[in-house]
């Protein structure tokens, strides 16, 4: 790889943010379209292929809402696929439910109650209280501002089987202040009485999705990088996901000028339907284009909020384990800081684990811990109104759109492809280590943990190979190799193991394919249900061994 591209513009980049501060970008509507056609003509100029793609997707867009406790207003709003109610609202006794735990709600019945809970609105916490009979949720901030979510615990647009999983509730968030009084009456023991009223616009729309790309001369079919992030917003949504768009054009434009020097191509997207429909854009892209992303798509660089005033932590953004020296490389070289790197959440379109492709980033830049309690380190604005053009810090968006620079040119120009299974394997080793010694006289694990040291064999074969000089041919075969590994692996990684229909929303284990050895691992010794537990091992067990002896099969590679 050559030297790294020229620095961002920081002007080009504020142009941009001016721009995206103009709409309110709401999936579906015509504000947000407008937006998408300025992304397309800059696409276009940068010498970009570029196609407008439309497609149906389950929407959800929060109208008014209303509070009354005991008959006095109290400042709130609703959410995202929360249950719109009858104009008259609906009316029940609160009970307080702290932070809306599974524990917090097989505490108390809250069947035909309205749960007071201490956060923000998540889908896990709509999903325990749809299901404990509850009719209403009160969310209470971490302060004065109240903070738009999406609620569904389906990842995607529902269908017929998933459908179900959505919300039974109408969901509002009121303020820090509020809630404390409201805590307090509950706590001794006064049991209010509140009135909520949602009026909520969920269905199917039409949403957007624009495919850029630009590939090596003469090489239309080669294998790509795919660059994605959200351009739907919450209000104007100038940093979430303003900031991101802007480092993406930028990347782009830069990108494109050392083009001869690219191995792969490049595939950018912006999707819509993240914040009103859990993703909807990115999931249906994957399954519309499943076999197109299988057989070429080598990796996936999602960006997000970029460019923030005060976020000056660089090195906690969520990277899989065999991408995490990439990441490393490029904070280090950009910001002087050490990027020990995260596991991914359940969260910024990632929506490709299941056919296989190793994923980067999401939020890069993070605000220093606070001392309050928050879902998010993106700063207090985010997904409130006041996201504007203010909290944007130009240094900042520059810093963060030249580590994106920096990952998009190795991932495009490296003769051989930086996937590090020998991380992978370390990680996958550790977290069996500690489930075996749970499991001792119960299931044999010896072949599985024998089969991931042979995968860190194979593994580190490659990367000698690859850290020598190696012709086109050879290279080719490796990066082949590397992609069909990836198939295999990172499903084990990041999904409970069905590749072509997308886990829910809802907060994941690590590992969780491995779910099975968990659940018996857990269970005491001599429990009378061990019998049954240990067939689900079983399976769990010879599924991982079976998946560990297929990737060292396809690594199989001699050195030279």
């Amino acid at each position: 790889m050559s030297d790294a591209p020229r620095r961002p513009d920081r002007q080009i980049l504020m142009d941009h943010i001016r721009e995206f501060a103009k709409r309110v970008k709401l999936s579906g509507t015509a504000e947000e379209l407008e937006s998408f056609r300025y992304l397309e003509r800059q696409m276009a100029s940068y010498g970009y292929r570029t196609e407008l793609l439309f497609h149906d997707a389950y929407i959800s867009l929060p109208g008014k809402a209303a509070v009354e406790v005991d008959g006095c207003a109290i400042r709130c709003i609703t959410h995202s696929m929360s249950v719109p109610t009858p104009a008259e609202g609906i009316s029940a006794k609160i009970i307080h439910v702290g932070e809306g735990t599974e524990a917090d709600f097989e505490d108390v019945d809250v069947r035909g109650h309205i749960v007071l809970v201490d956060g923000i609105a998540t889908e896990d916490v709509a999903a325990l209280a749809s299901t404990h009979g509850a009719i209403g949720q009160l969310h209470i901030s971490p302060n004065e501002h109240l903070y738009e979510m999406c609620v569904s615990p389906v990842w995607g647009s529902p269908s017929q089987h998933t459908r179900t999983q959505l919300p039974t509730t109408a969901i509002c968030t009121i303020s820090r202040d509020d809630g404390e009084q409201l805590r307090q009456a509950c706590r001794a023991g006064k049991a209010p009485v509140a009135r909520l009223t949602t009026e909520v616009d969920t269905g199917w729309r039409k949403t957007p999705i624009l495919v850029a790309e630009l590939f090596p001369a003469g090489r239309p079919d080669a294998p790509f990088v795919l660059f994605s992030g959200h351009h739907d917003t919450w209000h104007y949504g100038v940093m979430d996901n303003g900031g991101a768009n802007a480092t993406m054009l930028e990347a782009a434009r830069l990108l494109a000028e050392r083009r001869d020097e690219w191995r792969r191509g490049l595939r950018i997207c912006f999707w819509s339907g993240h914040s009103h429909g859990r993703y909807s854009g990115s999931a249906w892209y994957a399954e519309e284009y499943w076999d197109e992303l299988e057989q070429r798509c080598v990796a996936h660089v999602n960006v997000d909020s970029t460019g923030g005033a005060g976020a000056d932590v660089l090195t906690n953004s969520a990277v899989i384990d065999e991408l995490k020296a990439v990441a490393a490389r490029a904070v280090e070289a950009v910001a002087g800081q050490i990027h020990r790197g995260r596991r991914h959440g359940r969260a910024a379109d990632q929506s490709f684990w299941g056919i296989g492709i190793p994923s980067m980033f999401g939020s890069l830049s993070h605000q220093p811990p606070g001392p309050v309690k928050m879902l998010t380190a993106l700063g207090w604005w985010w997904h409130t109104p006041h996201d504007t053009e203010e909290h944007i810090d130009p240094a900042n968006l520059q810093r963060d759109t030249e580590i994106i620079l920096r990952v998009l040119e190795e991932l495009l120009s490296s003769t051989v492809l930086p996937l590090d299974y020998t991380a992978y394997a370390a990680s996958l080793r550790s977290e069996l280590l500690d489930l075996n010694s749970s499991l001792t006289g119960r299931m044999d694990m010896n072949a599985v943990i024998s089969a991931v040291e042979e995968l860190r064999r194979r593994a580190e074969t490659i990367t000698n190979i690859a850290s020598k000089e190696t012709d086109r041919t050879q290279a080719e075969i490796i990066n082949d190799r590397l992609r069909q590994t990836s198939r295999l692996l990172v499903p084990l990684n990041y999904t409970f193991g069905d590749r072509f229909h997308p886990d829910s929303a809802l907060p994941h284990p690590a590992w969780p394919s491995l779910a099975g050895l968990r659940e018996l691992a857990a269970l005491p010794e001599g429990h009378a249900d061990t019998p049954f537990f240990a067939v689900h091992a079983r399976r769990t067990r010879n599924r991982l061994l079976s998946v560990l002896r297929q990737a060292c099969a396809v690594l199989a590679l001699e050195g030279p």
